[in-house]
């Protein structure tokens, strides 16, 4: 088995060297562009190496966030989740869908059961998924829309917590600390170019998906979500403070408070 893998990368390295480099248009990734070296090492260890928790990743939605207290801020997401239980999902963010694409957050999806277990100040910082249902505006590419009819009839009722730990439409690099991120919960708050390329770069209908869903019973709102409609929004900045030890770790405090 030993030789077998030594084999498969002697041929990848010799192929990568073979294999003029290239890069996706549109896409300014800092630092120097990659060594044959280096995409042989990848090219190898991902012939090689285990990766289940990717391989777990079966669901793909597309849908749009805002920065809680600033819904000037608005960006589309590529969603990668996997299923933990029929209740809780997990999910990673990128700003596209290609080879380059950068991480940008991460999401968890909770059943509105679930979410109704979470103390008071804890639901402030999830939003609901209602309007991004109803609206056509959360997107399964690809799948049929029957089957994707089923996905939405789960996901309608659901909660989602998103914290975005990449601005890469306007930094070359992960700046700063994560923003907690929201979703739109009624018609006039996004801005209509946004979905418009969306659309157009994923080929989908955003109006055809909503008319699709129309028949979707459109679940009772549990409160305590979507913080920002109703008061000072939830946001996280960087305070002064003790810093609490574990073992050789130093973290420093952190805490969330309202938007500016």
């Amino acid at each position: 088995m030993q030789r077998r893998h030594t084999l498969r990368l002697a041929i990848i390295l010799l192929l990568a060297t073979l294999t003029p480099a290239h890069a996706e248009p549109g896409k300014q990734i800092p630092g120097a562009e990659k060594t044959t070296r280096t995409k042989a090492l990848e090219a190898g260890a991902k012939l090689i190496q285990e990766r289940s928790p990717l391989k777990a990743m079966s669901m793909y939605l597309n849908g749009f966030h805002f920065h809680s207290g600033d819904m000037t801020h608005q960006m589309t997401a590529y969603h990668y989740c996997s299923g933990l239980s029929e209740e809780l999902t997990q999910c990673v963010l990128y700003d596209g869908n290609d080879k380059n694409s950068r991480l940008i957050g991460i999401e968890y999806i909770v059943s509105e059961r679930l979410f109704g277990t979470l103390p008071e100040e804890e639901r402030k910082l999830w939003h609901s998924h209602r309007y991004e249902v109803k609206s056509g505006t959360l997107v399964a590419p690809g799948i049929p829309l029957a089957v994707e009819h089923q996905l939405m009839e789960k996901i309608v009722s659901t909660y989602g917590k998103t914290w975005h730990t990449w601005e890469s439409a306007y930094d070359p690099l992960p700046l700063g600390i994560p923003i907690l991120m929201m979703g739109f919960t009624a018609d006039g708050q996004m801005k209509p170019q946004v979905m418009q390329e969306r659309d157009r770069l994923l080929k989908v209908d955003s109006a055809e998906h909503k008319k699709n869903r129309a028949d979707i019973p459109t679940p009772k709102p549990v409160p305590g979500a979507d913080a920002w409609q109703n008061g000072p929004a939830p946001q996280v900045t960087l305070t002064e403070g003790r810093r609490k030890r574990t073992g050789d770790l130093v973290v420093p405090a952190r805490k969330v408070e309202a938007g500016k």
